[in-house]
């Protein structure tokens, strides 16, 4: 979902949260998350993802585990 400030709503939210890691725009118009945290802050942030921004239109949320990156902030590609 791009056009909506949706990779701004989520690295706001990450930083607010606590979580490491990034989100960037992919060319299909996907975003991507990745996240590392506790598993108590990793469901907050996907509670918020699930949601989105005032006037995002979330038409699906895939979550995975991935290998851990070494990551100090939340930031955007």
């Amino acid at each position: 979902m791009q056009g909506v400030g949706f990779r701004w709503f989520v690295e706001k939210t990450a930083v607010s949260i606590g979580v490491r890691g990034w989100v960037r725009n992919e060319d299909d118009g996907r975003v991507h998350v990745y996240a590392v945290g506790t598993p108590d802050q990793l469901n907050e942030l996907a509670g918020h993802i699930h949601k989105g921004p005032r006037m995002a239109e979330v038409r699906g949320v895939e979550e995975q585990e991935a290998a851990m990156q070494q990551l100090n902030s939340f930031h955007s590609e």
